[in-house]
């Protein structure tokens, strides 16, 4: 699904300043895994979030998603490829906080040229994934918890039937017990075949992932697998 070849990002500053976020990296993700991408802040993580999620574009290297070589593609041509094969999970949920769980998670299908009764179906579907209570449905998010608000986060981001799933520090403004929960929700997606890639500092975070990639200085320190016996490089 994912191969990442050589691919450096370099950020221009004042006075023509340049600041290296990532230095060659490669990296492949097959179809089904579930990878925790790992480093402190400045590490370069968020940087390499941004080019796998086709938020970004690399300064030199390439970026093959399902074959497809997107590293030379224009804006419209990216956002195309987000909306029919990513989808999206903050740490800071990004929902509409006026609006009803229902129309939180129907808000990417808008303008896709789909029925509103097929965008209901959709919801519906979606919701059920991310297991969260039907009760919840018609309420308002900002009258969630943030754990349910999550939950919302999770469903949006299945609304499309993406192929990928980047949840970038999913646990961040939820308590221990909480996060334990969400975590939980990915591994379940993960089984059902979902492709999950998890950015994080946390260990115990990225401990949930069968494999662990740590990034550092804009660099892969090392990639591990978790086996029956436990994690080996």
């Amino acid at each position: 699904m994912i191969e990442v070849r050589d691919v450096t990002k370099v950020y221009q500053g004042g006075a023509g300043a340049e600041t290296a976020a990532l230095k060659g990296v490669s990296l492949r993700i097959e179809d089904g895994e579930y990878v925790a991408i790992m480093g402190p802040s400045g590490s370069g993580k968020s940087t390499l979030m941004h080019i796998l999620g086709c938020l970004d574009t690399p300064t030199a290297g390439s970026y093959l998603l399902d074959g497809v070589d997107v590293s030379t593609m224009s804006s419209d041509e990216l956002a195309d490829i987000r909306n029919a094969r990513i989808g999206f999970v903050f740490q800071a949920f990004n929902l509409l906080p006026r609006a009803t769980v229902f129309r939180n998670v129907m808000l990417p299908l808008v303008y896709s040229g789909i029925s509103n009764g097929q965008r209901e179906e959709l919801a519906i579907q979606a919701l059920e994934a991310a297991d969260l209570h039907e009760d919840l449905w018609d309420h308002l998010s900002n009258e969630l918890s943030g754990g349910q608000m999550q939950r919302v986060a999770i469903a949006r981001a299945l609304i499309n039937d993406p192929t990928l799933v980047l949840a970038d520090e999913p646990t961040g403004n939820l308590d221990t017990k909480t996060g334990e929960v969400i975590l939980d929700t990915f591994a379940r997606l993960n089984e059902g075949g979902r492709t999950i890639v998890l950015i994080t500092h946390e260990p115990d975070v990225a401990k949930h992932a069968k494999r662990i990639v740590h990034i550092q200085d804009g660099e892969v320190l090392s990639d591990e697998r978790r086996s029956e016996a436990g994690w080996s490089a």
